[in-house]
């Protein structure tokens, strides 16, 4: 990946990669799970320990490859189990939990030592080839570098995706070695031994190749990241969700809507943002963590950690920082930006504000380019405006002040004190006219033309 994240941390539709097999593995309901771990080991083990607690973490020693994973892995099973172990990649997270129980099945109706996962690809190479018998059954695993020209040429290639018994996979598994030019223990080398014994071996194909898909770069993340937000749209789409432009719009596994919901072109929803019946979010919005009630309209606004009530409505161009909080028909509107801020019930700001670290009662109005002055270089302060107060164009108010129930403040006023319920805050200061200045000190300009020409 070229990167300082290891590449099972690398998001996908709002989860690290390896997040996505996890989820899978828990819907089979296994006896154990064990998860190998070796590069970056402690970032990548409290991520798989959050998203599966019950899963056995185990370090892969200084041998390197994929048969010393599972020989590590199977050593931490219980000494008398006596199941199937299936194997998995953590970089392959479109396999999902309907395509491993029907190959499940399939194993177990074989009745194979084992069975590997296949695909079939328009371009297989690179790929290590399954090879079958004239009669179609599995006969071996060619890699790409041992490939003869005719084997090159077969199209189904093996997915690294096995189910095993596990006393045919504890018997193989002590055969390995590291006599190869990479030094390492394969896990291919064990389905040779099982043939070589004369054991059966399936393979059996998925129905779409790119579920076995391996993310080894950004560009192959990029990839499955279209494929899997093209199959969470659909599936909300049927879920009763408008989506007017599916390839602009972005929605994390995590995040739900509610039927009705309508999304516009260039919506990305992200993390656990839930959207209610009847919302319009859109166009160019992006929702991360947020809370969006019953028929809201959030249009051209980016908002994370925010809670938007019912009826309200925000933006177009509005930015909502965590802890905002807008009541039941309020309004946040163009150009505003919030900041831990609750604002009330049907109250609003309409227009050009910062509103931070402040909290706004029911039925209030905030005037046009307010901004609360939060901050003294020090501390934050909090600023509290009550109910049904409608407060001046261009106000500042200096935190920590409080603007009483029913107040007003007037245009330009910058509020320094408290202002009782229902009085009137201005900023005394008598405007003053100078006569005839713009033809004294701007002599010969338009203005003091126009000026001269005014019959004012």
């Amino acid at each position: 990946m070229k990167s300082t994240l290891p590449k099972l941390l690398h998001p996908l539709a709002g989860l690290p990669l390896v997040s996505h097999v996890l989820s899978t593995v828990e819907t089979l309901d296994a006896a154990h799970v064990v998860s190998v771990v070796r590069y970056e080991r402690d970032r990548l083990a409290a991520v798989i320990a959050e998203q599966l607690p019950v899963s056995l973490i185990v370090d892969q020693d200084e041998i390197p490859g994929t048969g010393r994973a599972v020989e590590q892995a199977v050593a931490a099973l219980p000494s008398d189990f006596d199941g199937e172990v299936l194997v998995v990649n953590g970089d392959v997270p479109l396999l999902d939990a309907a395509t491993l129980t029907d190959f499940i099945a399939a194993h177990r109706a074989s009745q194979a030592a084992a069975t590997v996962l296949s695909a079939v690809f328009d371009d297989a190479t690179g790929y290590g080839r399954i090879i079958r018998s004239e009669s179609g059954s599995f006969d071996r695993i060619v890699e790409q570098k041992d490939a003869t020209d005719a084997e090159k040429a077969v199209d189904e290639i093996n997915a690294g995706v096995y189910l095993f018994g596990v006393s045919q996979l504890r018997d193989q598994l002590a055969h390995l070695d590291t006599n190869n030019a990479q030094g390492e223990k394969y896990l291919t080398d064990v389905i040779g031994l099982l043939r070589a014994a004369g054991s059966d071996v399936a393979a059996v194909p998925v129905r779409e190749p790119w579920l076995v898909a391996g993310i080894n770069d950004r560009a192959q993340l990029s990839e499955a990241a279209l494929i899997l937000n093209a199959l969470i749209v659909r599936s909300w789409q049927l879920a009763g969700v408008t989506i007017v432009d599916p390839a602009t719009t972005w929605i994390d596994v995590k995040s739900t809507l509610a039927p009705d919901v309508t999304l516009l072109p260039g919506t990305q929803i992200q993390g656990a943002t839930t959207v209610a019946t009847g919302a319009t979010v859109g166009p160019d919005s992006t929702l991360m963590d947020c809370e969006i009630g019953e028929n809201a309209v959030v249009k051209r606004t980016d908002a994370t950690l925010a809670v938007v009530g019912a009826g309200a409505s925000v933006g177009p161009f509005a930015y909502l920082r965590p802890g905002t909080v807008l009541g039941t028909d309020g309004k946040i509107g163009t150009f505003v930006e919030t900041k831990n801020a609750t604002i009330g019930a049907e109250s609003k700001v309409p227009h050009l504000s910062y509103i931070g670290d402040t909290v706004v009662g029911v039925g209030s109005n905030v005037g046009a380019g307010t901004i609360t002055a939060n901050y003294d270089g020090v501390n934050k302060h909090k600023t509290v405006v009550g109910s049904h107060v409608r407060t001046g164009s261009h106000n500042v108010f200096v935190a920590p002040v409080r603007i009483a129930d029913g107040a007003y403040t007037g245009a330009g006023t910058v509020v320094r004190k408290d202002v009782p319920a229902g009085s009137l805050a201005i900023n005394v200061a008598p405007q003053r006219n100078m006569d005839g200045w713009v033809q004294a000190n701007r002599p010969g300009t338009d203005a003091a033309k126009a000026a001269s020409e005014s019959g004012d």
